[in-house]
């Protein structure tokens, strides 16, 4: 009697721990709160330990930026 119920247990352990991997895998809007924190830490983490590399970064988003609103002016200004 004693294993079945331990066998039971462990089931719905294993159930409750399938659902959460499923919950957590369709739950879009709950992984992009955890990565933005993940993301926003990382980024806080290098500012401490070296703001140059952080600046480096920050500068080289806004060149890819640029880059990319350059080419879509030019795109549009081309096909009037």
């Amino acid at each position: 009697m004693g294993d079945l119920r331990a066998e039971a247990r462990h089931a719905r352990a294993e159930l409750a721990s399938t659902l959460d991997a499923i919950e957590y895998k369709f739950n879009v809007p709950k992984q992009l709160r955890i990565n933005r924190r993940r993301l926003t830490h990382a980024l806080r983490q290098l500012g401490e330990d070296s703001p140059s590399a952080l600046v480096g970064i920050a500068l080289g988003a806004a060149t890819v930026v640029g880059v990319i609103v350059w080419f879509g002016a030019s795109a549009v200004v081309k096909n009037r």
